[in-house]
Order: structure tokens, then sequence, then C-alpha cells
């Protein structure tokens, strides 16, 4: 079925990284037409970027099955839902003084690129809820993963009536409505995750376990792996570089390597990433080096597209949807 922005890309994007963005898309269509699944890796700022506008349409319309994302997106994401319209956003960030940028921490106001995340109405707001949550489970004695605890917290409804954007274009949302399997690898360096080690020193969280860290995810993600990947082939979609990615993609040698049991190689790979091309970078590095590391088979179709993720990402997501 044919519409108005796949047409347009298939029109116009026929050489270099444009048409490499056709092929992968393709490529990820027809993966899902044979059954197949896709596993989403995201690092950068994309949550800040609203790329919840069209993630979370392919979260419900089950285009996307797993997700691995930075401590970051994950709560950044909810930060948008609750706080959008206190946002500040600077088209000329490129210039900003060290003492313009100062005045922005003095208001405040937490920059990522040309968009000011605003600390009271969106940080604090969200520790204010999910530290209720932690502090019952910890006094319970029970421990969870981060992504759950937000996931708990969204599905309560205790945060309708502070959302300041339309909740179709939360991706954390549809994410908890679906129950769909995330990953957050060294979710420590987040904001939340230093809001939880600052509670646990001022003795208000007892135990240090009752948020899972990253052992806890790598656990569950070979668990996840080896069950899905038991009827179908498993793609990997890494947004930027980073642990996002790093962390996840390893499972297959870990399952055939340490394990020594028996895996399917990850069955699609694409990476968007404008990170210099570069066998000395792991976030630039060509999708063959993930060939001798036993993450990918000499045949699973790959592509690397040096772009921006926050433009490309939007279209490639646009052309599965079929909008």
């Amino acid at each position: 079925m044919s519409s108005p922005v796949t047409e347009f890309m298939k029109r116009h994007y026929k050489h270099f990284n444009s048409a490499v963005v056709i092929d992968a898309s393709e490529a990820y269509a027809h993966h899902l037409s044979k059954g197949g699944k896709m596993f989403v890796a995201m690092a950068g700022a994309m949550s800040t970027a609203e790329i919840g506008k069209s993630l979370a349409e392919m979260i419900r319309k089950d285009k996307v099955h797993a997700i691995s994302c930075t401590g970051a997106n994950l709560e950044e994401d909810v930060f948008n839902l609750v706080a959008h319209k206190h946002y500040v956003r600077l088209p000329d960030y490129r210039f900003l003084t060290p003492k313009e940028e100062k005045e922005l921490f003095d208001k405040k106001l937490n920059r990522v690129t040309d968009t000011c995340i605003p600390e009271e109405e969106a940080m604090r707001r969200i520790e204010r809820s999910v530290l209720e949550l932690w502090m019952a489970a910890d006094a319970k004695g029970e421990s969870r993963l981060p992504h759950e605890f937000l996931y708990e917290l969204l599905l309560s409804g205790k945060l309708k009536e502070h959302y300041e954007i339309d909740p179709a274009d939360s991706w954390m949302l549809a994410a908890a409505e679906k129950n769909l399997p995330i990953f957050v690898g060294g979710w420590e360096d987040s904001t939340l995750g230093n809001i939880f080690v600052a509670n646990h020193l001022k003795g208000r969280i007892k135990s240090l376990n009752t948020v899972k860290g990253g052992a806890h995810y790598m656990e569950s993600l070979v668990k996840w792996y080896k069950q899905a990947s038991g009827n179908a082939s498993i793609g990997f979609y890494q947004i930027g570089g980073g642990i996002a990615g790093d962390f996840p993609i390893c499972v297959v040698p870990l399952i055939i390597q340490d394990l020594r049991e028996k895996a399917p190689y990850w069955g699609y790979f694409c990476q968007i990433s404008d990170s210099t091309t570069s066998y000395g970078s792991y976030s630039g590095a060509h999708p063959n080096e993930k060939i001798t590391w036993g993450k990918l088979d000499a045949d699973t179709p790959r592509f690397i597209i040096e772009s921006d993720a926050t433009i490309v990402c939007p279209l490639m997501f646009a052309y599965v949807l079929g909008w």
C-alpha cells in the first residue's frame, strides 16, 4: 500500500546514504513479513528528540518487540510526557557563552543540545513519584528492574493529571501497556539512577538491591533471547552507539561461547550513527567486525547509515508503518 512518505522516499532516495535508508527500511519490513521480530537499541537523546511520535506507534503495531536503551532515554520520555510545555528550545545553542550556560543552570534548565529539560517540572516531579515506589518496595524487601518501576508508575494513572503531550506520543507509555521487554545497561548514570543512589546514601532506601542493575538485565536478556529466537529470527536496529547497542548485541556470543548453548545469530542489523567509521571505535566500527565476535553471520543483512538519527529514524519508521 502506497503512502505519501514512502512514495517520496522511493522517488528521491536513490543514492549514497539515502539509498541505504530505503534498502534498510525494506529489509526491516521484509524481516517482519517473514515472521521475524525486531530489537531496537536506542542511544543518544532520542526521547528528548520526541522519537515517541513514531516509536510509540511502532510498538503498538508490533513492529518493535524489545528495546535496549540508556537510562536517559528511559526517563526522558516520561519527563517529556509530564513537562513538555515547560521545556525551553534554544535554536542558537551553538553560540551560547559559558556565562549563558551557567545562567541556564541557575534557572534549573538542563540543556540537551537545543532543548532544555526543566528540573522541577520534569525531574523532581518524577523523582517524588518513583521514590514512593522505591521506598515501598524497599520496605517489603522487594527487588525490581528500573523500567518496571516506571511501568508501574505509568500504568497507575497517577501522572495523568500532569500529561502535557498526547499520551499516544509517549513510547514508554506504549511500552508499558504492551509490557514490552526493556533492557537498560548502566542505568546508574541516569538522573533517576543518581537519585536512587543518593537516597540510599541518605538512608531512605536501605538496600541497593531494591533496584536491580546491569547483571540482572543481562540475565533477563539471555532468557528473553533464548525464548524469542526459538520460533523467530531477531533483528537488531541500532540508533547511535555506546552501551545501548554494545550491551545487548553481545547476548548471542554470551549464549554460544560462554553458556556453550546453541543460539541463532541476529537476523538483521542496521545502525544509524554519525560516528566516523573506525575500527578503533565501538560506535563507529563497521558491521563486518561483529562477524568476528560471533554476533552476526556472514550472510546477515546489514546496513550502516551515516547520518543524524533524529532525521533517519522517523523516516524509516514511517516507511515500515506505511505512512
